[in-house]
């Protein structure tokens, strides 16, 4: 099957598949050395190269960490294990792009204004599948960044539209088996790079002080793959609509995305996160974008009505309402305390002021409504509203409301503003670093464990209970990045913290499916995320929900009490995932435990992969 894949341009390079069957020979201690020696060889399943090295290798080979213990001690895992568990049934073919709350047919029986019908619109508890989302026949490891930025293997996304849809803006173009992503935008046809270049005239790109950004009706985020090469981090987000896959293919770039609007409900994300944000309408949208973007923080407009007296004959609009349009927006920015800094072509940025001493007088201005919410981080599934959110108390004219942040680097591992100010109930400055220190050593023993963790294996990672963010900052690097998911359910609202340190993430239910499409993650992490959920929602959607967002031969690393483990393993065992349950870095003793998983290769109308 993968013989067949012709991918002239890049064929010499792609070395991502891999194949699990080896893993019934040996035991799961041995899961990645075998797994990156079969990737390395650089074909895939039937490899006779990997196979000579897999039938060679001695015991020894597989002692990875030998001066731990990785095998369990807990009596009751043998006992409980060997019961036999329920075996989920693969979906059927149609299934292989299923996104439970953004279903299209569902989409459209909801209303219309406000894009309330591309927002989040999950199955009733009965309607849900329960089975296992199948892969497409064909389907292959995405190629490795930063080769992925530029090419996406076709049966991974198999939809051409955009590539007629948007010939002009140089979105995307089909080459044989592989589509191209030539860097071209809405914004910027000839090229995100230059677009880049001009924005970071303005904007203190290079430096480390903008780091996270927002990237809203993103298309294919070609704007956040090439802010990669400046160590920017963009969130981008687009609805799943008529552009079929946008959101698909910046996923399979290798770029943080997720399918969303801009609609009736809040952002889920936390107030003041974000050091830069791109594009939007204006009105209550720019309200919302406000509430997000830190104070000295950056919005970009690109397109109309920007200049509006040169292009409007180009944009085929009428003079009177273009012009109606930047006043409105020019307005609002002022309402918001936001200074223009730049405008050119079809370009304007502004920056949102430290504080807001420069605009006190708004606060007589009858158009001027504030937000009266105690907590502006309540935001899942929580409407839209038409305030300003308020700016935190400062002392003096200079003083960055809510803190000043380090730049990157530095601001990784610093005491973030939101807890040397006290904002997290409960957590000091020591916690916070006793956190850190604990999250660098559980992330040493993951290595040990998995040694393709820092090699570029997993470039799309999740951490699904993320907490401060110690799991992503201690695995923080170039060839990766982490999506740090804040359950709604969780005691204390962490998210601000994250982005503070110069992260990204999300609020998320985890009784419902994520926005996202099926094989967008190629490493899930999960600290007591089923402690959490415990009588909260069913353990088999959460695993069903992991198993859909995961790739073929990706792998899972669970930490949690052993009595909650011993049940999912139980509940994976019949999932078409292979699984072992080690020991704590600190030995046996220690009741918490991890659980390493590897999904098998299966596609739609075959069986696993053994």
């Amino acid at each position: 099957m993968f013989n067949q894949i012709k991918i002239m341009a890049i064929k010499s390079d792609n070395k991502t598949r891999s194949s699990v069957q080896i893993f019934i020979v040996f035991s799961l201690c041995c899961f990645f050395y075998i797994l990156g020696a079969w990737q390395r060889s650089g074909f895939g399943k039937g490899d006779s190269i990997a196979l000579e090295m897999t039938n060679s290798a001695s015991a020894a080979d597989c002692n990875i960490v030998p001066s731990l213990n990785f095998e369990t001690h807990h009596a009751g895992e043998s006992s409980i294990s060997s019961s036999k568990a329920k075996a989920f049934e693969p979906c059927a073919a149609r299934y292989t792009d299923y996104t439970p709350c953004h279903d299209q047919k569902r989409a459209m029986t909801f209303p219309r204004e406000s894009m309330i019908y591309r927002e989040r619109h999950c199955v009733p508890e009965n309607e849900k599948l329960r089975c296992l989302v199948p892969a497409p026949k064909g389907y292959v490891t995405p190629f490795s960044w930063p080769k992925s930025r530029d090419y996406v293997p076709y049966a991974n996304a198999p939809y051409k539209a955009l590539t007629v849809e948007k010939a002009i803006q140089n979105w995307i173009q089909y080459e044989g088996e592989v589509f191209r992503f030539p860097g071209g935008g809405t914004q910027f046809p000839q090229g995100a790079d230059k677009y880049i270049d001009q924005l970071a005239s303005v904007i203190p790109m290079e430096n480390g002080t903008v780091r996270t950004a927002l990237d809203t009706g993103c298309g294919v985020a070609s704007w956040g793959a090439y802010l990669w090469s400046r160590n920017v981090r963009a969130m981008s987000f687009a609805p799943r609509d008529s552009h079929e896959a946008q959101v698909q293919f910046a996923l399979e770039r290798g770029v943080p995305a997720v399918i969303g609007v801009l609609g009736s409900i809040k952002l889920p994300y936390p107030t003041r996160a974000f050091d830069m944000a791109h594009c939007s309408r204006y009105g209550m949208y720019l309200m919302e974008v406000d509430r997000v973007l830190r104070p000295g923080g950056y919005w970009i407009l690109s397109g109309p009505p920007i200049n509006w007296k040169i292009n409007y004959k180009a944009w085929q609009r009428p003079r009177e309402d273009l012009e109606e349009e930047q006043r409105k927006i020019e307005e609002a920015a002022k309402l918001l305390c936001w200074e223009k800094k730049y405008e050119h072509g079809e370009i304007a940025i502004w920056q949102k002021r430290v504080n807001d001493e420069a605009c006190r007088s708004r606060q007589d201005d009858p158009r001027a409504n504030f937000c009266k919410t105690d907590d502006t981080d309540d935001v899942w599934y929580k409407k839209m509203e038409a305030c300003i959110t308020p700016y935190p108390e400062t002392s003096s004219s200079d003083e960055v409301a809510g803190g000043e942040l380090q730049v990157f680097p530095d601001r990784l591992n610093a005491v973030p503003p939101r807890i040397s100010s006290g904002s997290v109930s409960g957590v000091t400055a020591d916690a916070y670093e006793d956190d850190n220190r604990q999250w660098k050593k559980h992330v040493k023993a993951y290595k040990r464990i998995n040694g393709l963790l820092d090699t570029g294996r997993y470039r799309n990672i999740m951490d699904m209970n993320a907490g401060f963010g110690g799991f992503a900052a201690a695995i923080e690097s170039q060839k990766l990045w982490v999506m740090n998911v804040v359950p709604t359910i969780a005691e204390k609202n962490r998210l601000g913290v994250v982005y503070e340190r110069g992260l990204i993430g999300i609020y998320h239910d985890w009784c419902e499916a994520f926005s996202t499409y099926p094989r967008t993650y190629d490493l899930i992490h999960a600290n007591h995320l089923f402690s959490l959920y415990k009588n909260k929602c069913n353990a088999d959607d959460i695993l069903l929900e992991m198993d859909r967002i995961l790739r073929p031969e990706g792998a899972v690393i669970i930490r949690d009490d052993v009595d909650t483990l011993i049940k999912v393993k139980r509940i994976i065992s019949g999932m078409r995932w292979d699984s072992k349950l080690v020991d704590h870095e600190d030995g046996p003793l220690v009741n918490e435990k991890v659980l390493i998983a590897v999904k098998q290769y299966w596609v739609t109308n075959s069986t696993a992969s053994h």
